[in-house]
């Protein structure tokens, strides 16, 4: 949909679309800007210009237009009490992981907490209306700007002020109304100073007219009417209107303070800690001429370094000033913005890693750690992390609650940087000797190899980080794909009445609706079919084999095999008991390993996906490391804790909205619920899940829970595989049998090895008797050697290394025209030792190397003595067959 269409249509009828009460009663005049052409509504009437294009734009810097000041903290509980005093509910910051959408990995608006998807639709579900939220977003295309701009935030606070105009809600007087006495009355700018600029918005199929409000040029909100569906000239009205409005607390802090960044009075006594450390002082007016400039030329520009060169010179910087002043300062700025969106992150459960929105906040923590090394600073990062949360845990108390977790992933995620500096090195020395790096190489090598443009800056190995970079970056993993879901002829039939949701009976009747292929939809079923990464049921219908079952937004779909029964037909059903029972059991054992894992390895673990099947289940975890065996021991006596304790598996269906509110956004461990309705299953306190699966009526119907295998199966998940109920006793039994066979095997090796040491001090003892038969001329076999001609080969068991290098070196001592060969197995090895004596015709050299390389490793020597060797022993026989051809001829 084009914006610029629904903007020109819009501003043709103003009254429609823009014009309020409070532009009559306070005398505003609408203008249009005779440099861009945007309309604008103003109290100034000689104002010919928008607050884009205006002289005045970003003159708070250094002359603040309010009356009071407020910091970031203080800002928003200024923005609380007024919305309060005017009857709205605030409401507390959802989590900035969107567990809710999966479209999207992280919040980047307010209004994205209160949608949800049903079907193709986006639908608005308001915990209250009015309300006023605290929302932190997240956002990641405009990473190269953070530091530098001023006003560019990888996390930021929008001030989310939403309203329904049906019930309890208001339209766009109202809304006016109240943003305008928000600025004019709470925070004290006088009301000559406001500026609304018409602006329109569009998105997930619908649009309406929006009015931004500018003070000195800077826009603190935009209040949105989401109005409209559909195409522009054939749209309707959407049957639930939304005020959207969101305004950037940052800002609003900015506006009050005026000081040269917005940094500057966002991030609380962070700032003075890390101004202290580099020793410069952030309040000076060459700053805020700079910071000025830069604000004032961020549009005329498409790099961020030619905007960086234009306020340089606009604002007389020297170079030495620019590197004493400017750079340490954007360097402390980014690693304050980058660590407290990393803060957030992990509170609400994300981890850095390669995949998905890990990406995003691997990126920045690396971007922390070389900025840190560029500016050679000595920091305290669990210091900073401290004194973030100490300044927004009034406002954000559950940053308190999750800070040694921060500090522990944060920990783990540098080491990793750390060890991976050597490999970076070599990687950047390269890239120097090419020469500069397109993005696309410069996207790859960090995909690849974890190195940041930022790193190569530091190291010379590139002049600039190009402006793209984060932007391109961030595209790539915004959004998973979603799975293609197959057409089948199911229109027209009804919805199918979910038996297993109800009474749950093994054997009923149902009418057959429809056939097709191999495939049956019944009025009702107890066939659960597979969701939520819970295998289907199995049994028969019709006394034929049910081998699948599928759900089609309602409608359940047999598959059989061996013929289906006739449209109409009333046919008797029966499910598999015994498999349903086992899949039951695994699936709540996964509720069960997820809770338990979460309070054995930390708050960051949430399910990234299941499986249950009838012999046996899985769930990914996301975690940071591998597991230890002490770990899995741990997670399963937790487990097994859970079961013994006999817990009341409760299965409640609420309002999602409800649900939501009562349990938090822990329920979607899942993943998103499509519903209004949702199936809420809770392990009495332990656990609590929305989840469409079957589940036991008490934990100690499971009996037991065996973890049977783990593996880490990408960065940031790890895999536990595991069985329950009886398959867990037979994992127990075969355990049992296996570890009385290993016993047995490990008796039965020490006592071969005892021989065998035994048999070694024998040949040892040897030594001379053999010496004194082969010199004597003796041929054959003596004692495992076999002997032609004073040459002699051996791969008995019986000889180590001793026996090989003492027999072999006094052999060819004695007698220039002896020589030995000697193969034998050493730990994972395979070795070969060679001694020719100079009249032998053997050489050393030549033998050993040919060897070793049959045996998938090297040899060397010269031609009177040669070792070597390899670690695959599926040729050894292949090489004893060679080397002992080679040395007897």
């Amino acid at each position: 949909m084009d914006k610029k269409e629904i903007l020109k249509e819009f501003s043709s009828d103003p009254d429609r679309y823009y014009n309020v009460k409070l532009f009559a009663e306070q005398g505003f005049v609408r203008k249009s800007c005779t440099k861009c052409g945007r309309f604008f509504w103003t109290l100034d009437s000689g104002r010919d210009l928008c607050p884009d294009d205006a002289d005045d734009t970003y003159s708070f810097i250094g002359e603040p237009p309010t009356s009071k000041r407020f910091d970031y903290t203080q800002a928003w509980k200024q923005v609380e009490e007024f919305f309060v005093k005017n009857n709205h509910t605030s409401v507390s910051r959802y989590p900035v992981v969107c567990r809710w959408r999966d479209d999207l990995f992280f919040t980047i608006a307010s209004v994205v907490d209160f949608q949800r998807v049903m079907g193709s639709k986006v639908v608005f579900e308001f915990p209250a209306n009015p309300l006023v939220v605290p929302q932190t977003c997240l956002r990641f295309k405009d990473l190269e700007n953070v530091g530098v701009t001023g006003r560019h935030f990888s996390s930021f606070c929008m001030i989310g002020q939403h309203s329904i105009p049906e019930g309890k809600g208001y339209w766009k007087d109202e809304c006016i109304d109240l943003d305008y006495r928000l600025l004019t009355d709470q925070f004290g700018i006088k009301k000559e100073e406001v500026v609304f600029v018409e602006d329109v918005w569009a998105g997930g199929g619908s649009f309406g007219p929006s009015l931004e409000y500018f003070v000195r040029g800077l826009e603190l909100g935009n209040a949105v009417f989401t109005e409209f569906q559909g195409e522009l000239g054939q749209h309707t009205t959407l049957d639930q209107r939304v005020i959207d409005m969101g305004a950037g607390l940052e800002r609003f802090a900015w506006i009050t303070m005026g000081t040269p960044t917005a940094y500057d009075c966002c991030f609380g006594p962070i700032n003075q800690k890390l101004f202290n450390t580099i020793g410069v002082d952030s309040d000076s007016e060459i700053l805020r001429k700079y910071f000025t400039e830069i604000a004032k030329a961020l549009d005329d520009y498409e790099d961020l370094n030619d905007v960086r060169r234009h306020a340089i010179k606009k604002a007389g910087l020297t170079e030495d000033q620019l590197n004493r002043t400017i750079t340490p300062l954007e360097g402390t700025y980014l690693i304050a913005d980058h660590l407290r969106t990393l803060i957030f992150a992990i509170t609400d459960g994300a981890l850095p890693s390669n995949v998905g929105g890990g990406y995003n906040l691997r990126m920045m923590l690396r971007r922390i750690n070389a900025t840190i090394s560029k500016l050679n600073l000595k920091l305290d990062i669990d210091d900073l992390i401290d004194t973030h949360i100490d300044y927004l845990k009034d406002t954000y108390p559950e940053l308190d609650e999750k800070r040694e977790d921060v500090k522990k992933i944060l920990k783990i995620e540098a080491g990793r940087y750390e060890e991976s500096k050597v490999h970076m090195k070599k990687k950047a020395d390269k890239i120097r000797e090419r020469g500069t790096p397109s993005v696309d190489e410069l996207i790859t090598l960090y995909e690849s190899d974890g190195i940041t443009p930022e790193y190569l800056k530091e190291v010379d190995a590139i002049a600039e980080i190009p402006s793209s970079f984060y932007s391109k970056l961030s595209d790539l993993h915004q959004s998973e794909k979603k799975k293609a879901i197959a057409e089948l002829p199911l229109e027209g039939i009804p919805e199918t009445d979910t038996l297993f949701y109800k009474d749950d009976p093994m054997e009923f009747e149902a009418k057959v609706i429809k056939v097709f292929d191999n495939q049956v939809v019944l009025d009702r079923t107890s066939f659960y079919a597979r969701g939520g990464g819970q295998e289907p049921d199995h049994g028969t219908i019709a006394g034929f084999k049910v081998i699948n079952v599928d759900k089609h937004a309602n409608i359940i779909v047999h598959q059989l095999e061996g013929g289906t029964p006739k449209e109409g037909d009333t046919v008797k059903c029966k499910v598999d008991e015994s498999r349903r029972a086992n899949i039951t059991k695994n699936h709540t054992s996964t509720h069960i390993i997820n809770a338990s894992s979460r309070g054995v390895l930390g708050s960051w673990i949430w399910q990234h996906s299941a499986f249950k099947d009838d012999d046996h289940a899985r769930l990914d975890i996301t975690h940071h490391s591998s597991l230890t065996d002490e770990q899995v021991q741990q997670i399963e006596d937790a487990a097994n804790k859970m079961v013994k304790q006999n817990l009341s598996v409760n299965i409640d269906y609420f309002d999602r909205g409800t649900a939501e509110q009562t349990y938090g956004f822990r329920i979607y461990q899942g993943g998103v619920v499509p519903v209004k309705s949702v199936r809420i299953v809770s392990i009495e306190d332990q656990d609590v899940e929305a989840c469409g699966g079957t589940h036991v009526k008490k934990t100690g119907d499971i009996e037991l829970i065996k973890i049977t295998k783990t593996k880490r199966i990408q960065d940031g998940v790890v895999r536990l595989e595991f069985v329950s109920g009886p398959h867990a006793f037979e994992y127990v039994k075969q355990q049992e049998i296996e570890a009385k066979q290993k016993q047995l095997e490990d008796a039965q090796k020490q006592e071969l090895e005892k021989r065998r040491e035994e048999n070694k001090q024998k040949a040892r003892e040897q030594i001379p008797i053999i010496l004194e038969k082969i010199l004597a001329g003796e041929s054959g076999d003596i004692d495992g050697i076999t002997i032609k001609n004073k040459l002699c080969f051996t791969a008995s068991e019986n000889y180590d290394e001793y026996f090989h290098l003492n027999f072999g070196k006094k052999l060819v001592a004695k007698d220039a025209t002896t020589a030995f060969c000697g193969i034998f197995e050493s730990g994972p090895t395979v070795r070969i030792l060679v001694y020719a004596g100079e009249q032998s015709g053997v050489n050393a050299g030549m033998i050993a190397k040919e060897i070793a390389s049959i045996l998938g490793g090297s040899g060397g020597g010269d031609s009177k003595f040669a070792q070597g060797g390899g670690k695959d022993t599926s040729k050894m026989e292949q090489a004893i067959a060679k080397a002992k051809s080679m040395i007897l001829g």
